[in-house]
């Protein structure tokens, strides 16, 4: 019987509940082999208009530093994003963090790298924002490591375990710039050292909020002679002032 079982199962996944026959974002019934129907596509928030050209956020007039980046030094030597977090993209990002949707992977990884190329990065490698072995478990995967492994996969470019997560910390969505920097110190350890040093390594994530995360990790590169770091996400979360 559970060999039965598993073989409905099986077919109810890749049959009645596929998900390029229904929009990942409104449920609409397609049939157009993608992943959004038109009405979403043509709404999606895309972050290709006006944008802080250091760090990739939606601006409201187009600038080499937005107000988070002026006067700042910063260990992310460039960052982009594909969309802007808002509806329905914010809502994707949730759920493939916290309720298992791991078709958002592949819904945005042929966009991710046609934007590292659009974007002109040379990266040596990618690696990944980690997270500790009690809090994977809890989830049962890492969606910062699911993008960076399918990125790699449509690129070519080598995918790198670069560092280790040692510390449980507070989610970062909860707390401000400078107590998302605290929450992260000493969270974070680079292995595989030997391979960061004069290399320009891309960090891949689902979202830019403040940039904390992102700073944290590529400080530890520099630290480790990397010779640039760059950022590339699926979202991010425009300055609140819009400049």
């Amino acid at each position: 019987m559970g060999k039965f079982f598993d073989k409905i199962s099986k077919f109810f996944a890749e049959y009645l509940f596929n998900t390029k026959w229904r929009c990942i974002a409104c449920g609409e019934e397609i049939f157009n082999e993608q992943y959004f129907c038109d009405k979403c596509k043509n709404t999606l928030p895309v972050n290709d208009g006006k944008i802080c050209q250091h760090c990739g956020r939606q601006l409201k007039v187009s600038s080499e530093y937005c107000t988070t980046c002026k006067g700042r030094l910063t260990n992310v030597d460039k960052a982009r994003s594909i969309y802007s977090y808002k509806k329905p993209v914010n809502v994707l990002i949730k759920n493939l963090k916290y309720d298992n949707a791991c078709y958002v992977v592949e819904a945005v990884v042929s966009d991710l790298a046609n934007l590292y190329f659009k974007s002109y990065f040379n990266a040596d490698m990618v690696t990944f924002v980690p997270m500790t072995e009690r809090a994977k478990r809890k989830r049962g995967y890492n969606q910062s490591e699911l993008l960076a492994q399918e990125f790699s996969k449509k690129t070519g470019i080598e995918l790198a375990e670069l560092f280790v997560k040692v510390k449980e910390t507070k989610r970062q969505a909860t707390l401000n710039r400078e107590n998302r920097q605290k929450n992260l110190l000493e969270a974070f350890k680079v292995c595989n050292r030997s391979k960061i040093k004069d290399k320009k390594v891309l960090i891949i994530d689902d979202v830019t909020t403040t940039g904390a995360t992102a700073e944290v990790l590529a400080g530890r590169l520099k630290k480790a002679k990397a010779s640039a770091v760059y950022l590339l996400t699926v979202a991010s979360v425009p300055p609140k002032d819009g400049y």
